[in-house]
């Protein structure tokens, strides 16, 4: 599903730009291809559980137009209206996304209830299982380049596209064996089964990315591992004899640092001035997207604090 934790960024900004407008027009081209074959063998089949997979992938062509959209607006550098950048337009994506998948799972929910009171038998089988290994084969390789993407990228955008993709991934297997089941059987409740099924993971895929999502536009602090390792660095440098008030937060592809660091009082302006570049430049190194805000304070025993 979605990665609650950012991860190193291993390219440049312009590699990584190219890379998630890539990743977005690909999974618009896969979503698109999938749409119209399993739009196709719904009508020839009448299989709920090849509905729910055809609702699942027109979200996932909503989706990825939405994230395309997002990562253009994302990758937008800042302006005087935005002096912080347009980061936090993949987060928007991932709320959108979110509400799209969780709306699609009560539908899908409602449609196996319907089913149940009025049930019909699945009907040429063949064809659903054929679309349904076509989906599983153009996804698998989608997924492997987002997985791509996103370890060099850390996009949230790209990996809450990628979350959908895992749940389409998965309903496809669910969806081939369940129409192939329910039809070798007689037993419609089998399709039915794998469609509620379907609906309960699609319920959880919302859920996680919602809230990877909404901790971004909330303005959640980093990750613990990350803010002893920004501590252990100030730490180590020469001169600095403590650092308080650290607070962190990301948004898109930039993460903000801002900490305060204790020097000695006696410390000209023109040393402290040098000092908070090199302690900006050491966390700069270790996270080389971040932007990194510094303030220096004289060194008093009481009013230490650990950061």
């Amino acid at each position: 599903m979605v990665d609650a934790n950012p991860v190193s960024l291993t390219v440049a900004p312009e590699t990584a730009s190219r890379l998630m407008r890539q990743a977005s027009l690909a999974s618009m081209a896969v979503a698109t291809v999938l749409v119209g074959a399993k739009t196709a063998a719904w009508l020839i089949t009448d299989s709920v559980s090849m509905l729910s997979s055809l609702i699942d992938s027109a979200l996932d062509l909503v989706s990825s137009l939405i994230t395309f959209i997002a990562v253009r607006q994302a990758l937008m550098p800042a302006d005087e209206d935005h002096r912080f950048g347009h980061g936090k337009a993949e987060a928007l994506a991932g709320v959108a996304q979110a509400g799209f998948i969780a709306a699609s799972s009560g539908g899908l929910v409602l449609t196996v209830i319907d089913r149940f009171l009025h049930p019909r038998p699945v009907q040429a089988e063949l064809v659903g299982a054929l679309v349904s290994a076509l989906a599983i084969v153009l996804t698998v390789f989608l997924m492997l380049f987002q997985n791509h993407v996103v370890r060099r990228t850390g996009s949230l955008a790209i990996s809450a596209d990628r979350a959908h993709y895992t749940t389409d991934f998965v309903n496809n297997i669910a969806v081939g064996i369940g129409i192939f089941l329910s039809s070798r059987l007689g037993e419609p409740m089998i399709d039915l089964a794998v469609a509620l099924g379907v609906a309960g993971y699609l319920a959880i895929g919302a859920w996680k990315i919602g809230r990877v999502s909404i901790d971004v536009l909330m303005d959640r602090e980093l990750p613990a591992q990350d803010r002893k390792r920004i501590l252990e660095i100030v730490r180590r440098h020469p001169g600095v004899r403590n650092v308080h008030d650290l607070r962190t937060r990301s948004s898109g592809q930039t993460q903000f640092i801002q900490l305060h660091v204790v020097l000695h009082p006696t410390m000209s302006l023109g040393r402290a001035h040098v000092m908070s570049d090199s302690v900006e430049a050491a966390i700069r190194e270790a996270f080389p997207r971040a932007e990194v805000i510094v303030h220096v304070d004289p060194y008093v025993d009481d009013d230490l604090q650990a950061g």
